[in-house]
């Protein structure tokens, strides 16, 4: 391949200009199915760009992150989320001399599997299927075999590493999956404080003490103190300093206790549950009503499986649709009359 090609460019550059412990392009472990190099652009740059353009990801910006189909447009939702985690890990990245592209790839890609209205339908589907429910492993699931008809993305070894490996069990090989994994927590708590003062259900003056001196009073300095924790502590693992970490997990509790398991918040989440169990057991039932490639889903891994497949990329309004149009009686009109 020609060296002035901007792919042997970026390569180049990345060996230059990255760390000793960044996962360089050129020594990706590879797809599954081999392609032919892109000339334009590095592997990883290729995996950002096929999440970007697939159904699932536009998908995002109909699903719940917190608040249940809030009237106000200020609040966020799964795509925006997304975005931030992308903004804080390329912060990150930068600053520690990693591959951005590789780790704005796996941010972008981290949560295609999430399931409509939230981590309540996460568990939802998690009650319901014979099998277990994770979002993290379903996002997999999206970029292996759902997306584009059943073909999948074809994503590089270390997005779909990223991906899998995002949430607080998993374990990613690569610092630039380490960096997105730190940087959820970070974009949805410090978010997600923002949206519930907004909705209400917290003001700054409730926030706990210990986080609040350690970390910062506003979201900007708080996020901004766990980034620089982040810089000044990382090596060859990401991680914080022993007392921003308890900062940050003491707030992470505050959270769970104050917002994501209050009643106020949780107020509509039984219906939500309901309209999932209700979709499920109709496609488990009536698996021809489900498109082709679900279908085909069906014949390989199941009835049940290839059902979650095709609910779990469901936004909240079609959900509510499907389930509206199954459940709710319409109005008989007799042409006689």
């Amino acid at each position: 391949m020609n060296n002035n090609c901007p792919r042997e460019i970026t390569r180049e550059n990345e060996k230059l200009l990255l760390s000793k412990r960044a996962c360089l392009s050129q020594n990706s472990a590879g797809r599954e199915r081999h392609e032919e190099p892109c000339p334009l652009r590095s592997d990883f740059q290729r995996d950002r760009d096929r999440i970007i353009h697939c159904s699932s990801f536009r998908r995002l910006k109909h699903k719940t992150q917190v608040f249940l189909m809030p009237k106000s447009e200020h609040y966020r939702t799964r795509l925006t989320h997304t975005l931030e985690v992308a903004q804080i890990a390329r912060t990150i990245a930068r600053a520690l001399r990693l591959n951005e592209d590789l780790t704005e790839a796996i941010a972008l890609g981290h949560d295609l599997g999430h399931t409509p209205f939230g981590h309540d339908g996460e568990r939802a589907l998690d009650s319901i299927y014979s099998d277990s429910f994770r979002h993290n492993e379903q996002s997999l699931r999206v970029v292996d075999l759902i997306e584009k008809e059943g073909r999948g993305l074809n994503l590089t070894f270390e997005v779909r590493d990223g991906i899998l490996n995002h949430t607080s069990k998993g374990s990613p090989k690569t610092l630039e999956g380490q960096a997105v994994q730190f940087s959820d927590k970070i974009a949805y708590i410090n978010h997600d404080i923002e949206d519930a003062i907004r909705a209400g259900v917290l003001t700054e003056q409730s926030l706990p003490v210990f986080p609040v001196k350690i970390l910062g009073d506003t979201k900007t300095k708080r996020i901004t103190a766990l980034i620089n924790s982040i810089l000044a502590n990382s090596d060859e693992q990401i991680r914080y300093d022993v007392e921003t970490k308890k900062a940050h997990d003491e707030l992470r509790t505050f959270l769970f206790d104050n917002v994501y398991m209050k009643r106020q918040v949780n107020a509509e989440k039984d219906k939500a549950r309901f309209v999932l169990e209700v979709l499920f057991k109709n496609y488990v039932s009536y698996p021809e009503k489900m498109p082709e490639n679900y279908r085909n889903l069906a014949l390989e891994y199941g009835t049940e499986c290839a059902a979650v497949d095709f609910i779990s990329g469901m936004t909240d309004d079609y959900a509510i649709d499907v389930f509206t149009e199954l459940c709710v009686p319409k109005a008989f009109y007799s042409p006689l009359i």
